[in-house]
């Protein structure tokens, strides 16, 4: 009995039917908020990346400042900033690519670090031989030194789009309607959210498995061998 009302089993499944195209639209949105803070944390990382490994100092030095400052202050923080601060100097943006940015500026501290280990991983032979052919440098790390090193930070990259799939539930405090946050309206409304979180929780366990499967053939599929100069 809560509230005066019974939920029994029967209750429970007629009311998880209904409620489930209000959640599956919810999975949409957490899906699109998954998917645009992860190319967000893709692109920006690999540019911190390059930034960081830079010989001089003046450009190093203040991407590496930037990398700590985003590592270490909670993604909630950072949320804040951009949704109540940016506006007041006359950036607004929309509440759900605020969020997303703020998602994929989080993890784009932690992937900068998993290119830099995978260019790291390519031996300096093959910037030497580049060299030798007279590639310029800017060729040599997007055809030569950029295609041997994702594929073998794939699962890494897996791994960081997993967790940014967990912490959409955050962007529900800006009002994104993501599926925890419908989730918890529904709760409100009907005074049963043991349904409704449960769904969610299934919903999470079969994009997450979804996710990592897809992952792991991706990485099983990319070639990890050296592109031979010719």
């Amino acid at each position: 009995m809560l509230f005066g009302i019974e939920w029994n089993t029967a209750d429970n499944w007629t009311f998880a039917w209904s409620i489930l195209p209000i959640l599956l639209r919810g999975m949409v949105v957490t899906i699109q908020a998954t998917l645009l803070g992860f190319v967000v944390a893709a692109i920006l990382g690999l540019i911190l990346a390059g930034l960081k490994s830079a010989r001089a100092r003046w450009i190093s030095w203040p991407a590496r400042v930037f990398t700590e400052f985003l590592r270490d202050t909670p993604l909630l923080v950072q949320l804040f900033f951009l949704y109540y601060v940016l506006p007041e100097y006359g950036l607004v943006l929309p509440a759900f690519m605020t969020g997303a940015l703020a998602l994929g500026m989080q993890y784009s501290a932690y992937t900068s670090e998993v290119y830099r280990a995978g260019l790291e991983s390519i031996t300096h032979g093959q910037t030497e031989a580049a060299r030798a052919l007279d590639i310029s440098p800017m060729r040599t790390f997007g055809v030569i030194i950029l295609p041997q090193a994702v594929p073998r930070i794939i699962p890494a990259l897996g791994n960081y789009l997993v967790s940014i799939m967990k912490d959409v539930p955050v962007l529900s405090v800006v009002s994104i309607l993501e599926m925890l946050n419908v989730a918890r309206i529904i709760g409100d409304r009907s005074f049963n959210y043991m349904v409704p979180l449960t769904m969610v929780g299934g919903l999470y366990l079969i994009l997450t498995l979804v996710a990592s499967a897809g992952v792991r053939i991706l990485d099983e599929r990319l070639p990890k061998q050296g592109i031979p100069l010719r």
